[in-house]
């Protein structure tokens, strides 16, 4: 039996071309980028708190993860905080904000708010998100900011959002309910600061 190792395999193997490699290699960060850029779109986008609307629940500069597809294999629920398109008109300009509030009722459901307590569908909500610091002020302005709203009902297809900053929030106690339509997603995790991270 011979030792010897026929190394002509390796002695003719061809050496890859510079400009292959890095095609290869363009080839790959493009796809990678178009399926980050496709999630982004479609799936997961990644959202700033730039205000105090959703204290002490989301303080500002926290990053949250909201689900895109959330809504399109189920329905809206109470309770779910959403981020929102609110479109704005000024002087024919049109501006798209996103918000973040949670859902305090759906369609259909008749909700009304009586110093400061939150009815929907006839009985007061448990509402343990709210800080309570701010919920034990006798003052009701200070404490909610719209201390009465009359009863409604909410049309079918929309919403009506609050922020769990009831003193610092401006929803849909001023704007009204909004469509289903304008909901960008589900907020479901705060991911920033990395010590704040949490389901929502």
């Amino acid at each position: 039996m011979s030792d010897e190792i026929d190394l002509s395999v390796e002695k003719d193997a061809p050496t890859p071309h510079l400009g292959k490699v890095v095609r290869d290699w363009l080839v790959v960060v493009l796809i990678a980028l178009g399926a980050a850029m496709l999630v982004r779109v479609y799936v997961l986008q990644q959202f700033y708190i730039s205000g105090p609307s959703m204290q002490t629940t989301l303080m500002e500069n926290n990053r949250v993860l909201v689900n895109k597809l959330s809504y399109r294999l189920h329905d809206v629920h109470r309770g779910d905080v959403v981020v929102f398109d609110r479109v704005t008109t000024n002087g024919g300009v049109v501006a798209h904000d996103d918000l973040i509030k949670r859902v305090i009722a759906v369609g259909g459901d008749t909700l009304s708010i009586a110093k400061c307590n939150v009815i929907v569908n006839g009985k007061q909500i448990e509402e343990s998100y709210l800080d309570e610091a701010s919920g034990s002020s006798q003052n009701l302005v200070d404490r909610c900011r719209v201390v009465d709203l009359e009863e409604q009902t909410i049309p079918k297809d929309k919403i009506f959002v609050m922020g769990d900053n009831r003193a610092e929030s401006f929803d849909s106690r001023s704007f009204g309910p909004i469509e289903e339509d304008l909901i960008v997603g589900r907020a479901f995790a705060v991911v920033w600061p990395i010590s704040k991270l949490s389901g929502l």
